[in-house]
């Protein structure tokens, strides 16, 4: 009595509804056995994809007819698209089974492969659900293609937005608040040239996002972002851009202003920052020997660890960073004035601001202008095309160069067409914030305190141990303090000499 081992698969529920169901398969090859007089060894049960052979239950089964030679004279299934559905590796498997002395048959689609016909019929049994997959697949990837140049977001969420299903059955994608908050403060730093990918990557690990480095930098370089879905090349339809159905978390112009930094297209000066909160003065300092930069680091004691700020050359100097962190605090509180005094510093600004919107129509004309200029050379370049005075891939790197800028200047427009934005409330709040920039760093974390001394020395502080130097301070400070200064000698009566005096003033 010949012996068989049954082997079930089914890869989805929707076999089920079929008639692939591994209980149905498994009545139909018992029935099969008890007609022709076959012992069943055992049932071997399979949930994975028949493209390839790499199915754990199979493999099981194909070590253990290794092992056991001669145990087993058949491997029974329904139909051949149950074995597999690749003809090339199925006719690989055929013949590593029959070298094992095993042949593997079909019971409702039975071929004889001793006769060399019946390999022609085996090769459509195994070609037609091949066919049939690629079918399918290719049917998917048009319809996933045609829906991403609806403006529609096709697969997982990105992070900031989470996957809804509205009304009506379709899926779309919304913002989840929480998680949109942190994607834009990511991306406007990202914009000032701050802080580098990396240190933004770990803070917003810090905020409650959890992304892998690598998926963050792949996340930033998404322009959904900005409203805009990407539409693959394809091909010889080139990649481009389509407009997109959900809400953009950022604008346009910040989204290419991020990728010109990433892309190294717009150069920044960025100070590296340090994780270490005892040594927030790394990088600022100068010595005041040689003048190379001062670097930070911990010894440890017996007890603790002790924190110096020491120069990277031979010289020898070296600070105690308890010293130099709270000398500096003294140094902040020399540029401190009292709100009422830069009251007059506000209003100044919201005078030169007024001012300069107003050139905003002609950047606006200035942009409508270039756009215009733009779609005319791509005309021309499209007319030459069709006249057969350049090339199809001279025209494709044109259109690929124009549309790159008119994406730009598109964004740009979008930006600078925006209506007047009232500054007041948020430069009242600046304000106060200057008038205690000492509380500020005080009591800032290691990110916020450099980012005060960045802001109020654009250049390297010396420090030679008891105070600091500075070769200057940020423009709009010192007009503060010149302002404040004014007024004070005014108050003091020691100013206006002119009118007090009426033999100058006559």
């Amino acid at each position: 009595m010949n012996i068989a081992d049954l082997y079930i698969r089914v890869s989805t529920d929707e076999q089920a509804d079929r008639g692939y169901s591994q209980r149905d398969q498994e009545e139909r090859l018992r029935k099969y056995c008890e007609l022709n007089n076959l012992q069943v060894r055992k049932v071997i049960y399979e949930d994975h994809s028949a493209k390839t052979f790499k199915r754990p239950a199979w493999n099981t089964l194909l070590q253990e007819l290794r092992r056991l030679k001669g145990h087993s004279h058949l491997v029974l299934f329904t139909k051949w698209d149950r074995f597999s559905r690749n003809a090339g590796d199925a006719y690989q498997m055929i013949s590593t089974l029959r070298r094992l002395g095993v042949d593997p048959q079909a019971v409702e689609q039975p071929l004889d492969l001793s006769i060399p016909e019946n390999k022609m019929m085996l090769a459509f049994y195994l070609a037609a659900p091949e066919v049939e997959n690629d079918r399918r697949a290719l049917n998917v990837f048009h319809g996933m293609r045609r829906a991403k140049k609806e403006g529609r977001y096709m697969g997982l969420a990105p992070l900031g937005y989470i996957n809804k299903v509205s009304e009506d059955g379709k899926k779309y994608i919304a913002i989840k608040d929480d998680e949109a908050k942190i994607m834009k403060w990511a991306f406007t730093e990202l914009g000032r040239g701050n802080l580098n990918t990396e240190q933004i990557w770990k803070i917003v690990r810090e905020k409650g996002i959890k992304s892998s480095k690598s998926n963050f930098w792949y996340t930033i370089r998404n322009p959904m972002y900005c409203g805009k879905i990407f539409i693959p090349k394809y091909k010889d339809e080139d990649s481009y851009l389509v407009p997109g159905q959900h809400e953009p978390l950022i604008t346009e112009e910040l989204y290419y202003t991020v990728q010109d930094i990433l892309d190294g297209r717009k150069k920044i000066m960025r100070t590296k920052i340090f994780v270490d909160s005892n040594l927030p003065l790394r990088g600022f300092l100068l010595c005041s020997n040689c003048g190379k930069l001062l670097t930070g680091s911990a010894s440890k004691g017996r007890n603790q660890y002790y924190r110096y700020y020491h120069c990277t050359s031979a010289c020898g100097v070296r600070f105690k960073a308890e010293i130099a962190n709270e000398t500096i605090i003294e140094e902040i509180r020399r540029y401190v004035r009292p709100l009422a005094g830069l009251k007059l510093y506000k209003e100044t600004i919201l005078s030169v601001y007024k001012s300069r919107t107003k050139g905003q129509k002609s950047r606006v004309q200035e942009l409508r202008s270039r756009l215009e200029d733009a779609n005319t050379r791509l005309n021309k370049a499209r007319d030459l095309l069709l006249s057969g005075a350049i090339e199809a891939d001279d025209y494709r790197i044109m259109k690929a160069d124009i549309d790159s800028k008119i994406q730009r200047d598109e964004a740009a427009l979008t930006s600078n067409s925006t209506p007047d934005v009232n500054i007041e409330p948020l430069l009242s709040l600046a304000i106060s914030n200057i008038s205690q920039l000492d509380s500020l760093y005080e009591n800032g974390t290691v990110i916020q305190q450099r980012k005060i001394i960045g802001s109020m020395f654009p250049e390297k502080l010396t420090f030679d141990g008891f105070a600091y130097r500075t070769a200057r301070i940020n423009e709009a400070l010192t007009l503060m303090i010149l302002i404040s200064k004014e007024l004070s000698s005014k108050k003091k009566g020691q100013v206006n000499h002119l009118m007090t005096c009426p033999k100058r003033c006559g």
